[in-house]
């Protein structure tokens, strides 16, 4: 045993421990808890965090090394900061060391130091200040970086050429290459307040979701805000963010994906002005940082960010809001799988703050929540300022001839709408131009070879794409297994509809927003602004458009194909198709003319589509809680599901078998019922064979406490080491 002091240090990396470290020979700095150390391990060095001080260490002495550096002056984390962290780590039984690391900006982790200087950005030389614009006739955006640089001598961010000059990194590297551009140091934007813009006047049902939440601000209490599509509740948001900032506190924002940010973001700019900052994957390494690091100093007040935001520091957090909580992309489904929105209440909690869960088609294990008590329901059943909620009619197309995906039904309607001036909105989301292409000789379809999948077809690009690994290959000229040059493509995906919708409609500009469209960065941002203003009367997207856009010209919203969603293998089929459906419905009729929505369907009988489109969601969730119910599956039961694959067939059966056996002879084994080992629902992914084992309980508490010994248990198992194997406590997706 040795004296104190002895740093108890986090490490990135698999292994579940703290690693104990005597304190550098020389330190100007305390040794405080949320601070950054270079520590040695193994023949190498690592950074790593340190957690506590502690007396006594179980290593002995002459064994214990000694820390190399202390990387930060001060703590990057603060004590609340570690509480989550730990708190996450243990319930989602996941490294701490790789939990801690993970919630730190990409700089942070390798060992950089804190960014204090200015932003990098770029200006022009002297060689670039002579090119004469002739020379660049040809290279019209290298012209536009030239020009945009000589009105700033002073240089400009990257993002900012970016977006306003749709410069490439190849673009600004052809520059550099040249000589006629360098990096330099430029002055942080400072965010002006606007002029304050007219206040929306609440309805008595905004105001009084807005009156109970600020009741509450200075305590936890958790409130579920469910208002059908276009009822305000940005506007809610809007005025307790306010009422937060007046106690002098900070507020966060999570919202589902990157698309929802930008309008999002405008909107509170426009009404809070400076201090709202942003957070998600799409911004650079150096940006990140900054924000984060604005957060934890105070600087900013409000961050509207994705999933990860909400592990970033905020010491005088007073409201968290998460917007669209139903969504999937809140769950994180590689890695370290924990849930925003779960973990956005313990945080609450642990902060002493309000926390909202809005909603227009809230999870049902929120509604469970909700009627049992534990969370409070603010309602909007009405759309704001007088607007009336769509009407939603089913197409039956069985035995019906579709041009390109479109019944002429649709085809009809779409005339009607475009010809009135208004606007239509059609979705599907199926990216590409056809999800496989077959050989009309033989019947060969093009399966992916790595995946149990297809390869879905992009013509545009003229590849074969699997989107489950990302495996690619050119589109064949003829046939690989009979030759034949007779290939078809099956089934519709955005592409095609677009094909269809332009020999249709050859005079009515229309936009395509998916993945693909909008690769490059500022394209949705443009696509939408331009949607939301008119531009293009027909719109055709996937779930990009789905969720949370005011277009107040759409009159018409065609869903083109759900049927998948009323016979998925996953019991929560039927709930993600009733909230997609319901979501993408929402952006027909937002303002003062009325809307209509067409869902195109071979069962327009089936008892679920009934129920939604008769009744609505309200009665459709009380019919699934009750199956669920009925069935003991979430929320009326809690489930844990351990995954792994092999390139060898038969390892993740193996390891899968032997971790039950052992997880059968722990105490409080009773308490758990198992269900597998079987094969995943796709058993070979990305050249690797894939098997499930699925672990319930009624008691959430019995299942922690017997998960809590398993876990180490499996970690020894020597067929854990012939396999890649993850747990997910609280599965949403059983892939």
């Amino acid at each position: 045993m040795v004296s104190a002091p002895i740093l108890q240090i986090a490490l990135p990396g698999p292994l579940r421990t703290l690693f104990d470290y005597l304190p550098p020979k020389h330190h100007s700095h305390p040794l405080l808890p949320g601070s950054r150390f270079q520590v040695p391990f193994g023949r190498g060095s690592r950074t790593g965090l340190l957690i506590r001080l502690t007396a006594r260490s179980t290593i002995p002495a002459d064994r214990l090394k000694r820390v190399l550096e202390q990387l930060d002056p001060a703590p990057l984390l603060q004590e609340s900061d570690i509480r989550l962290l730990r708190w996450a780590a243990d319930y989602y039984q996941h490294p701490f060391g790789d939990v801690i690391f993970l919630a730190l900006p990409g700089n942070l982790r390798k060992g950089r130091s804190p960014s204090v200087s200015k932003p990098v950005g770029l200006r022009l030389t002297t060689a670039g200040q002579a090119v004469n614009s002739e020379t660049l006739l040809r290279a019209p955006k290298q012209l536009a970086v030239i020009q945009a640089l000589a009105e700033t001598p002073e240089g400009m961010a990257k993002s900012a050429l970016s977006d306003g000059c749709e410069a490439s990194p190849a673009v600004l590297r052809r520059l550099s290459d040249k000589g006629w551009i360098e990096t330099c140091q430029i002055e942080p934007v400072v965010e002006s307040v606007p002029p304050a813009t007219p206040r929306h006047k609440l309805n008595p049902d905004q105001q009084s979701a807005v009156d109970e939440t600020c009741a509450h601000l200075g305590r936890f209490k958790p409130f579920l805000l469910h208002g059908v599509t276009g009822s305000g509740k940005t506007e809610v948001y809007l005025y307790l963010i306010e009422a937060v900032l007046a106690r002098r506190q900070q507020a966060l924002v999570l919202v589902p994906e990157i698309g929802l940010t930008p309008q999002l973001l405008q909107r509170f700019k426009e009404q809070i002005g400076a201090g709202v900052a942003v957070l998600h994957s799409g911004l650079s390494d150096g940006e990140r940082e900054r924000v984060w690091q604005a957060m934890r100093r105070s600087e900013k007040k409000v961050v509207v960010g994705t999933r990860s935001a909400v592990f970033t520091p905020m010491p005088a957090l007073g409201l968290i809001i998460v917007d669209e909580e139903h969504d999937l992309s809140y769950k994180q489904q590689e890695g370290f799988r924990y849930s925003a929105r779960d973990l956005s209440l313990v945080r609450a909690q642990q902060c002493d703050c309000p926390v909202v869960l809005g909603s227009a088609t809230p999870s049902l294990e929120s509604l469970r929540n909700a009627d049992e008590g534990r969370y409070h329901r603010l309602s909007l059943p009405r759309r704001a300022a007088g607007a009336r909620m769509p009407q939603l009619r089913l197409l039956d197309i069985r035995s019906v001839h579709l041009d390109g995906g479109l019944s002429p039904a649709l085809l009809k309607q779409l005339r009607q709408t475009l010809a009135t001036g208004e606007q239509a909105m059609l979705f599907l989301n199926r990216r590409g131009y056809a999800p496989m292409i077959t050989c009309h000789a033989c019947g060969w379809l093009t399966d992916c070879p790595r995946c149990d999948a297809r390869m879905t077809h992009h013509r545009q690009q003229q590849l074969l794409w699997c989107h489950h690994c990302g495996h690619q290959r050119q589109v064949p000229a003829h046939c690989p297994d009979c030759g034949s040059p007779d290939l078809r493509p099956l089934g519709q995906g955005t592409e095609r509809i677009e094909e269809t919708l332009q020999r249709r409609f050859p005079e009515t500009p229309l936009a395509r927003i998916d993945r693909d469209s909008t690769s490059r960065k500022g394209t949705l941002e443009k696509l939408l602004g331009e949607a939301k203003t008119g531009h293009y009367p027909l719109l055709l997207g996937t779930q990009i458009l789905a969720k949370g856009h005011h277009f107040p010209l759409v009159t018409l919203v065609a869903i083109l194909d759900v049927d998948h969603g009323l016979f998925g293998a996953d019991f929560r089929a039927s709930e993600r198709m009733a909230q997609l459906v319901l979501q993408v419905a929402g952006r027909a009729g937002r303002a003062e003319r009325p809307g209509k929505v067409l869902i195109q369907t071979r069962h327009p009988d089936h008892p679920l589509m009934q129920l939604l489109t008769t009744k609505g969601y309200t009665a459709f969730a009380k019919e699934a809680l009750d199956e669920r119910r009925m069935a003991v599956l979430p929320p009326y039961s809690h489930q844990v599901l351990l995954r792994a694959e092999s390139t060898k067939a038969s390892d993740p059966e193996t390891f899968l078998t032997q971790a039950m056996r052992i997880g059968k002879e722990i105490t409080g084994a009773a308490a758990v019922e198992f269900w597998g080992p079987v094969p995943a629902p796709m058993e070979r992914k990305a050249g690797k064979t894939r098997a499930h084992l699925l672990i319930q309980s009624a008691q959430r508490q019995a299942l922690h406490h017997w998960l809590v010994k398993w876990v180490p248990g499996i970690t020894a198992l020597p067929a854990s080491r012939r396999v890649r194997w993850s747990i997910d406590v609280d599965p949403q997706e059983m892939l």
